[in-house]
């Protein structure tokens, strides 16, 4: 089963960010006038007013910014899944950027196989993407 549970949207300024998961690339979106990459994506850059963008590609390395283990789960339709984690990541290569997701063991693991005592601010995660294309983040490997 997967633990999609509400569908990303894919509109026509972040439709692209899910294309790329999809085939297992994290990409952000970067001006293309003054180069600041953004998130989340958007017609015109924050810094110098251009529409002009491009999709940038990361390592997918980061580290836990922030994180939070709702309970109870703030949606019913996750009450099954409970205890489990919402991290905050802050890309490597982009430290202005940050990422929502979880922990996980492995791409396509239960939401909970990481438990809540084992995770920490500052640890270093790495992207990886399950078979549905959702952005996932495990723990980087030294």
């Amino acid at each position: 089963m997967s633990d999609t549970l509400l569908p990303p949207v894919r509109d026509e300024d972040g439709g692209p960010f899910w294309e790329y998961a999809a085939r297992g690339e994290l990409r952000v979106q970067a001006c293309a006038g003054c180069g600041e990459p953004r998130f989340p994506p958007r017609p015109c850059c924050p810094h110098c007013q251009s529409f002009a963008s491009e999709w940038r590609r990361m390592s997918g390395r980061g580290r836990i910014w922030s994180y939070v283990v709702p309970y109870p789960p703030l949606l019913q339709a996750y009450a099954a899944r409970a205890p489990y984690n919402v991290i905050v990541v802050e890309l490597a290569e982009a430290p202005r950027i940050r990422l929502v997701g979880n922990l996980v063991t492995g791409p396509d693991a239960p939401l909970d196989s990481v438990p809540p005592n084992r995770i920490r601010i500052g640890a270093k995660v790495q992207v990886v993407f399950g078979k549905d294309g959702m952005p996932r983040w495990v723990a980087e490997r030294s």
